[in-house]
């Protein structure tokens, strides 16, 4: 079996706060309700995405990785890696605020949960009038600050609130206090880790269970950079038919391509594999004289081993993810 561009299955999952977006402006197929993330790429235990087309359709990541190792994920990435599949890729819809919460770093998750931590990123696809995020804090806090804040239910005011609109960007580090408002579409990209713990999250009580949702305070207080940034918008360029840097960070880095005619692509010095993200319009993907497309909200995995493609769009707009 030869490796080529794939398509993964997504893994869908039922939130608190999600919508209808997911399946209304990306063309998710799905039944149920409130359906908030479309895991694109994931290695998480039991939300492992399969391929689903091609000769190796109904392969996961980690027999991907066991049969072609290098070739797939590159020979550095492996290296490091293993048969882990580093990064979890997805989409996002927050109809209502997603919960105030905080991701632990890599040393206190490998601790405490024996997993990788959780930095991430999120590129804005659509925002509602007045749509808002929450990214770290207002001004330099203690632990008692915040602590007295949490215990009066009046976090918001030392937390940084962004209004956001399309294309808006953040880099969410471990231990940035953040939270996704009403109304955002985003993509996310982050490490392979599934630890959240939720700070507060407005008393809301779950319909599916009946009950409010678990809170991680004491948790979430040995993870939390208590610091004042001033730059937490990420400021980009977008020069046409060229990769813009958006979040290049240890964990992984990506860019943004604005497509308008034909790309020529060449990998060849990279030895990682590369997902495009589709997130304005549609493109054409050419690898070995064959097609494929990418609509916005698909997601593409170039095995490291294919260094060589064009793209094709009219005027389209991709995230370029590789380690």
């Amino acid at each position: 079996m030869e490796l080529y561009p794939l398509k993964f299955q997504p893994v869908y999952s039922y939130r608190i706060w999600g919508g209808e977006k997911l399946k209304t402006i990306l063309n998710k197929n799905y039944k149920e309700n409130s359906i908030g993330e479309s895991w694109e790429v994931s290695d998480i235990n039991e939300s492992e995405t399969k391929v689903y087309e091609g000769d190796l359709k109904g392969f996961t990541l980690k027999q991907l990785i066991k049969k072609f190792k290098g070739d797939f994920v590159g020979n550095r990435v492996y290296d490091i890696f293993g048969e882990d599949f580093p990064l979890l890729i997805k989409f996002i819809d927050a109809k209502t605020p997603l919960s105030i919460q905080v991701h632990p770093g890599n040393a206190l998750a490998k601790e405490r949960h024996n997993s990788f931590g959780k930095n991430e990123m999120w590129y804005v696809m659509e925002a509602e009038e007045g749509a808002e995020l929450i990214v770290g804090f207002n001004q330099k806090v203690t632990k008692e600050i915040y602590s007295k804040h949490l215990n009066n239910s009046t976090l918001s005011e030392i937390l940084n609130i962004e209004k956001v609109k399309n294309g808006d960007t953040f880099y969410i580090p471990t231990g940035r206090v953040h939270a996704i408002g009403a109304g955002v579409l985003l993509a996310e990209i982050q490490q392979t880790s599934n630890i959240t713990y939720r700070i507060y999250d407005y008393n809301r009580v779950d319909a599916k269970t009946g009950e409010k949702r678990e809170l991680h305070t004491d948790l979430a207080l040995d993870a939390i950079d208590f610091e004042f940034y001033d730059d937490y918008k990420t400021v980009y360029d977008k020069k046409r038919n060229a990769s813009n840097e958006l979040v290049h960070s240890p964990y992984f880095k990506t860019n943004i391509i604005e497509v308008s005619g034909e790309l020529d692509k060449n990998y060849t010095n990279l030895d990682s594999f590369v997902i495009y993200m589709g997130v304005s319009g549609f493109a054409e993907v050419t690898v070995n004289n064959i097609i494929y497309g990418l609509k916005t909200g698909e997601t593409l995995l170039l095995p490291a081993k294919i260094n060589q493609l064009k793209v094709n769009a009219d005027k389209a707009v991709i995230l370029e993810i590789y380690l």
